[in-house]
């Protein structure tokens, strides 16, 4: 028998800001056709910007381990514009995925360790193709510094949860992205001292 709305897996986070995202969403994706989106976790941010943004394909992925949290809720979606849930290890090489010209993740890059950050940012390197989309949400350090107090604690709770999360510097992100020839567009303020970051792939120079 499927489970009932409220016996879904469920996350207060991904509830909190889905709706000033989607505003900033339906703009940055108004042209796209497709999104992969990276850690999917629950299921919240697939169900609800699918259903949202009809003329998407929402291709929802997460780790091998985190799957069994995220298909019921995808399996309650009544629409037609939401994939089928698919493992993605980003650390995988090859990825066992097509990577569109839209990517979305949120919350993600301050749980995942370091290493598969960069893992991300070299796949995308090799396999985004050009006037891809990449769009990230969440919290980030600038300089060095917390934005916040908040963001403090909050960093300080991610340590004692596992030693390999942690609040990503930007500046560190940015040079990732760039060395994976992507281009930062946009840096959004968002509520509860997040960010949304916008980077597109630009086309590889010619070389006479």
């Amino acid at each position: 028998m499927p489970l009932g709305t409220s016996e879904l897996p469920y996350s207060q986070s991904c509830e909190n800001n889905k709706r000033v995202i989607l505003e900033r969403l339906q703009e940055i994706f108004a042209d796209r056709k497709q999104v992969l989106e990276i850690a999917s976790g629950t299921g919240q941010h697939a169900t609800w910007f699918a259903e949202h943004m009809p003329w998407l394909q929402w291709q929802p992925t997460d780790i091998p381990t985190n799957v069994a949290t995220l298909e019921p809720r995808c399996r309650a979606y009544s629409g037609q514009n939401l994939c089928t849930v698919t493992a993605l290890d980003v650390t995988d090489k090859p990825w066992m995925v097509d990577v569109p010209h839209a990517l979305y993740t949120a919350n993600s890059l301050h749980i995942m360790p370091y290493t598969a950050v960069e893992a991300l940012f070299d796949a995308l390197g090799n396999f985004a193709k050009p006037d891809t989309c990449l769009v990230v949400y969440g919290p980030f350090n600038y300089d060095g510094e917390y934005t916040s107090e908040s963001n403090a604690r909050f960093d300080q709770w991610l340590l004692q949860q596992h030693p390999l999360s942690a609040i990503r510097d930007f500046e560190k992100v940015d040079a990732m992205a760039q060395f994976a020839g992507f281009v930062l567009e946009q840096d959004n303020d968002m509520p509860a001292n997040n960010r949304l970051l916008v980077w597109r792939k630009l086309a590889p120079e010619r070389t006479n």
